[in-house]
């Protein structure tokens, strides 16, 4: 493959947004592309906006996915979907959680949050596969897991190998949590919602 593949994954801290963008990234390197990283988090731990932009493919130049280029945008969160869908290539697909997090100035009331922000990203070009990532990762045994499950859905859309991504897993979370995190992968890959993409 020599195009390269724009990942940008977005969420808020404490979701694992890190973590998922690690996994990608060492999964990647060892099918032998060319990956390039970058996060934001300036107020992760605080709830604030997590972004990170995972890049691979046979040279890979800068780890910034400009405006209009990313293939994917990962969101853990639905309102962080349609925050950073400006980055989205046309064509391009979106794979979010369903969950709902207020952000500050929601939580404070200074705004609303809107209600229908999945029938927003639905309405737009794009390819939207939403899933329940909360539910399904209480499902595995751990609600923590949403983020495990995210990139199993995402394997369905990208080139790296499942076998790779499960090693990557099972070698990044902790001993104990090991077969929880594989289940929540399995859960998010084989969910109902996946689209088959020409």
């Amino acid at each position: 493959m020599t195009k390269t593949t724009n990942i940008l994954l977005a969420g808020v801290g404490g979701q694992g947004v890190l973590l998922a963008s690690e996994v990608l990234s060492k999964t990647a390197l060892r099918e032998d592309y060319d990956v390039k990283k970058s996060e934001v988090h300036g107020m992760a731990q605080r709830g604030g906006s997590v972004v990170s932009n995972v890049r691979f493919g046979k040279k890979v130049y800068s780890p910034l996915i400009a405006e209009g280029e990313a293939d994917i945008i990962l969101a853990f969160e639905q309102l962080e979907a349609l925050r950073w869908v400006k980055y989205l290539r046309p064509g391009g697909i979106i794979v979010t959680s369903t969950q709902r997090i207020d952000p500050l100035p929601v939580a404070v009331g200074e705004i609303d949050y809107p209600d229908d922000v999945l029938e927003r990203l639905e309405k737009m070009e794009y390819d939207v596969v939403s899933i329940d990532a909360l539910e399904l990762a209480r499902e595995a045994g751990n609600q923590k897991a949403i983020n495990i499950v995210l990139i199993g859905c995402l394997s369905n859309y990208i080139k790296l190998s499942v076998d790779g991504l499960r090693q990557v897993i099972q070698e990044s979370v902790p001993e104990k949590t090991v077969d929880i995190n594989l289940r929540a992968f399995e859960a998010g890959r084989t969910h109902e919602n996946i689209l088959t993409l020409n």
